[in-house]
């Protein structure tokens, strides 16, 4: 579980995945995982995806500064491209600031 997300921006961004190139899909992934945990001010992220492509990843970052600066980071902004051009049928990317936030975990 993680920490009190409680100042934090999230960046939710939805996608709706076609189902071409699952193996340069996942290598993609994989780097901008790395690539964005290397970052600062990344707090962690949030993410599952349906059978049906639907996917919802949340980015939690600390501050706005820093949304923005991964948003625009030159091989970020690559992948962006490669994913509408063959990855995504569509996506949204909402941001919003975390008020607060409950967890709960089993004993």
């Amino acid at each position: 579980m993680h920490d009190d997300r409680t100042g934090e921006v999230a960046v939710i961004f939805v996608s709706f995945r076609n189902g071409a190139d699952m193996i340069g899909y996942a290598e993609a992934a994989a780097a901008m995982d790395a690539l964005a945990t290397a970052q600062p001010g990344y707090r962690g992220v949030d993410s599952a995806r349906e059978a049906d492509g639907m996917g919802i990843t949340v980015s939690y970052w600390a501050d706005d500064a820093a949304a923005i600066t991964w948003r625009d980071h030159l091989e970020h902004a690559a992948i962006c491209e490669r994913g509408r051009a063959l990855w995504y049928d569509r996506y949204s990317v909402t941001v919003a600031r975390v008020e607060r936030g409950y967890a709960w975990a089993r004993p």
